[in-house]
């Protein structure tokens, strides 16, 4: 597959971008071919169908070779030669889901179709029609099907424009329609709807003698060139509009959606100082909109000066203040995907879990449209590139995008018009205000030379600085003149440094000031604060480094050192009071990137390789002890592996309730996505795979599809790498779980069949039977219910051969639900209610819910509704104490049914409120079906 960053547009003149912008593709049989591949992305095109396209008639003898170069060149446009993929019959355009702007368009259109929120509708339709560049595939004249597909485009943008226009109406933008509709009905002169909204758009202005107007031009119009008179809907238009018919007035404005107000800003920095100059190019750009990007050195200050800033500015953006740290220069860690990124900024901004797209592409999209009309700020801290940030930024004018990198990011500045705003070293007084605010206007000002001499040693480095200040600070006793003297002595230093090329690496951007030297000082500075630390504390300073998340947990860290709890918390407190580590949120720490690169290069220094592999391996049992012992909180019935115990010196956190293991996955996983990797690449495979089972379940409740895919792909790989069968069946069967989510029903069925040939080849039954339960829901989704039922039977078998009883309630509700998609609903109660037996046996409160509500619907189907209406409210009981809204929502909605079936009307309607007001928390699509219900219902009561 093709970058992340390739998009194909065709909604105007065919060409490509990439992270460096847009790329003009040259010649019109090239432009062709990919635009025939665009329009099929993800499907194979025939090499007969590409040549007939592009060709036509006009097919010269040499068409099939041209093809493959035409076909060579496009791949050099898109970036990568796996954009375009041969398979047989032809080629297939392997840019990854959404990636033209056809789909794009698609996609916005049909949550548009999907949503009960007006504002939201016009949000999502807005952003489909600016797709439109212009006619589209503009620039392929000449071929008949690709003609037709341009016409088919622009009435897909007709039909846009039309809904956009009824969609303004409905929250009462008549006054600003009016220009954009009287350029509609120029360019459609017999369009009847457009006429209508203009029509109306007018009246509601105020502007009734315009609106009669432009009906009698249409009437005229349709008389001289068709021959036929408007139709009767418009006439009846005209008429309310004469007679100033309230049925047509303005409607009441809608109120949006409440929707929480984003506050994700990390704390500022309490000793900030100075950068006025900077701060005042910020405070003129706070109502240009855009992105700015502050760029400058490692430790130069860029985030303290992003964070205070946003603070200062944030009530400027009342409608909240989205954060993130890319980590694109983390020494530690794989950057931050932007589809992670996204995802954290749709759950600030309200989107529920079952409303989060699957791909990064509809998170773009859906991003975008949510905060379209918000006045919002949005921080993206340390990034790597133009690529890793421009899905991320918000493209509202009235929103501004702050970015900080090392990197100038030259592409954004050129394409998105970002306003740079690079940093320098802090000026001398600059620095010398920072020292006075960490030590005191006194102090500094009875040493003034030693305080001259220090920022100067320190290369008026921020983060150097600050180190330093910690020193004298915690050393009241101490005077800056020997504070200076000790950083004086550089040529010992250079010789404590002289191995760590590591961390010359990660410091060398340095070099790039006047004197040469300033890297040595900054290196010194780590090094002279590191001297001052006691041998526990400096030990835990260069293991820290080996730790792959953002940030750590206290907890984990006496693991990490292989120490007591107890005994690491006054290390913590050493390592924090020397500024060399920081708890940026209660019990959670977090080292800046440069002083990770230092402490790495000690730790390769000082630490034996043995060591070093001893403090990954305590690591990684406290994330697999732990995710295991939190996902038994969260599954209690379904521990399908066994773990061998933790090295000596780990001290595994043990969550005792649901809220409890739900709140450790949230915290802790950033560190687990990067624990997985580092598990694979560090030699302990094992660890991979498994913690990337004791994730899956967690992520996905959460939404997290493509962190699901991707952890479990690296644990296949390390499964496969060491010849773990089982593992291999574990990630095999987790990837079909996944990908059956995703709607890959063809990946999911081959993953799935692998996990239960791998599990049979290693006797795992309860594998088998788990993935046999997995296969019938498969086929369940697709419609093949006699299909699924035969899996669920196969699987029960297999529970009963292993006496798992919880597996055995699970498949007997399986069986009994399918049986009744088949019509049996006698076979249906039997089944359900042997799977009801079971389930209170073991204790399983959410397999007891689904069954009652299985035992509901299968009462429903034979009509016998009271006992139906006792089943339904039996599930409610327990899906609330289990937390599980969507199933409540959906009981409720059965419930419902039940009570209009026994003619009880004022019962059936409390049920469908509940059911609705449920899913409209969660923004579910089903919304819309339950308020019909409520309509029908009300409608049937008038009559």
């Amino acid at each position: 597959m093709a970058g992340a960053g390739v998009r194909v547009r065709l909604l105007g003149p065919v060409e490509v971008v990439v992270a460096d912008g847009p790329q003009a593709v040259n010649g019109l049989r090239r432009r062709a071919v990919l635009a025939t591949l665009a329009l099929h992305a993800g499907r194979v095109v025939s090499v007969d169908r590409l040549i007939d396209v592009v060709w036509g008639d006009d097919l010269p003898a040499t068409a099939a070779n041209t093809l493959q170069r035409h076909v060579s060149y496009l791949r050099g446009v898109l970036g990568e030669p796996g954009s375009i993929v041969a398979r047989q019959p032809g080629y297939l355009l392997d840019t990854g889901p959404g990636s033209t702007d056809v789909q794009a368009a698609e996609r916005l259109l049909d949550l548009a179709r999907r949503t009960t929120d007006p504002n939201e509708r016009v949000a999502q339709l807005t952003a489909a029609v600016a797709l439109w560049r212009g006619p589209p595939l503009a620039d392929v004249a000449g071929s008949p099907w690709l003609e037709e597909q341009a016409e088919h485009l622009a009435r897909l943008r007709l039909e846009a424009e039309r809904a956009l226009a009824e969609a303004r109406l409905s929250v009462g933008e008549h006054a600003r329609l009016v220009p954009g509709l009287e350029r509609l009905v120029r360019e459609h002169p017999f369009d009847e709807q457009l006429h209508a909204q203009l029509m109306l758009a007018l009246y509601r202005d105020g502007r009734q003698g315009e609106a009669v107007a432009t009906y009698r031009r249409l009437r005229d119009t349709l008389r001289e060139h068709l021959g036929i008179d408007p139709s009767l809907r418009l006439r009846d238009l005209e008429c309310a509009i004469l007679r100033q018919d309230t049925a047509i007035a303005a409607p009441a404005p809608t109120a949006p959606a409440q929707v929480p107000v984003a506050a994700q800003l990390p704390p500022p920095v309490p000793t900030f100082t100075g950068r006025g100059a900077e701060l005042a190019a910020l405070d003129a750009l706070v109502d240009r909109g855009g992105a700015v990007v502050i760029s400058g050195t490692a430790g130069v200050g860029k985030t303290a000066l992003a964070v205070h800033w946003a603070h200062r500015a944030a009530e400027r953006f009342p409608d909240g203040q989205l954060y993130v740290n890319l980590r694109g220069f983390d020494p530690g860690a794989a950057a931050t995907e932007p589809a992670r990124a996204l995802h954290g900024f749709l759950e600030a901004l309200g989107v529920p879990a079952t409303r989060m797209p699957s791909d990064r592409d509809a998170m773009v999209s859906l991003y975008r449209t949510t905060v379209a009309g918000r006045r919002l700020l949005v921080v993206l801290d340390n990034a790597r590139d133009a690529e890793q940030v421009r899905p991320l930024l918000p493209g509202s004018p009235d929103c501004l995008a702050v970015v900080t990198s090392r990197d100038q990011l030259v592409p954004l500045v050129v394409t998105e018009s970002a306003q740079p705003v690079p940093l320098d070293l802090l000026s001398p007084d600059e620095a010398r205000d920072l020292l006075v605010r960490r030590l005191g206007e006194r102090q500094v000002a009875a040493e003034p030379a030693a305080a001259n001499d220090i920022a100067e040693r320190c290369a008026r480095l921020p983060i150097a600085l600050a180190v330093v200040a910690a020193r004298a600070a915690t050393n009241r006793h101490f005077s800056l003149a020997a504070v200076a003297g000790e950083l004086s002595n550089l040529d010992a230093v250079a010789g404590e440094l002289s191995n760590l090329d590591a961390v010359a690496g990660e410091l060398s951007d340095l070099d790039a000031f006047d004197g040469g030297d300033e890297a040595t000082d900054v290196r010194a500075v780590f090094s002279w604060s590191c001297r001052t630390l006691s041998p526990p504390a400096a030990r835990l300073f260069r293991l820290l480094s080996l730790h792959p998340g953002p940030d750590v947990s206290a907890p984990a860290v006496a693991s990490l050192a292989g120490v007591a709890p107890s005994a690491s918390g006054p290390v913590l407190t050493e390592l924090t009071r020397a500024n060399l580590f920081t708890e940026h949120t209660y019990g959670r720490y977090a080292f800046h990137d440069l002083l990770r690169a230092y402490a790495a290069g000690l730790a390769d220094e000082a630490e034996p390789p043995a060591e070093r592999a001893a403090t990954v391996h305590r690591l990684l049992d406290h994330c697999l002890h732990t995710a295991h012992a939190a996902d038994l909180v969260l599954h209690p019935h379904f521990s399908e592996i066994s773990l061998a115990p933790p090295r000596e010196g780990v001290t595994p956190e043990r969550p005792r309730s649901k809220a409890a293991a739900t709140a450790w996955f949230t915290a802790e996983l950033p560190v687990l996505l990067a624990a997985v990797p580092l598990a694979a690449r560090a030699g302990f495979e094992g660890h991979a795979w498994r913690l990337a089972w004791t994730m899956a379940g967690f992520l996905h409740r959460q939404g997290h599809w493509q962190d699901w895919l991707g952890t479990q792909r690296i644990a296949l790989a390390a499964a496969s790498r060491i010849g773990d069968q089982a593992g291999q069946g574990h990630a095999h069967r987790s990837l079909g779980l996944a990908c059956s989510r995703l709607r890959r029903y063809d990946e999911a069925d081959d993953h799935l069949r692998r996990a239960f040939d791998l599990f049979t080849v290693v006797g795992d039954d309860a594998g088998r039977a788990h993935t046999c339960l997995n296969l019938g829901q498969l086929a369940e989704r697709q419609g093949r219910y006699q299909q699924a039922l035969t899996h669920s039977r196969r699987a029960l078998t297999l529970f009963r051969g292993i006496d798992n009883r919880a597996g055995q309630g699970y498949t007997l509700n399986a069986v009994g639900w399918q049986e009744a998609l088949l019509g049996n609903y006698h076979r249906a109660l039997e089944s359900c209610g042997a799977a009801l037996g079971m389930l209170r046996e073991v204790d399983d409160v959410q397999g007891q819910a689904d069954t009652w509500d299985s035992l509901g619907h299968a009462h429903h189907q034979l009509g016998d509704d009271r006992r139906a209406v006792a089943c339904y409210e039996q599930a409610l009981d327990l899906f609330t104490q289990v937390q599980d809204r969507y199933a409540e929502a959906s009981t409720y909605a059965n419930l419902g049914r039940s009570h209009r079936a026994l003619a009880d009307v004022g019962a059936a309607r409390a049920a469908w409120r509940r059911a609705l007001t449920i899913l409209d928390d969660l923004g579910d699509a089903d919304a819309e079906v339950i308020r019909v219900d409520l309509e029908q219902l009300d409608a049937a009561q008038l009559h």
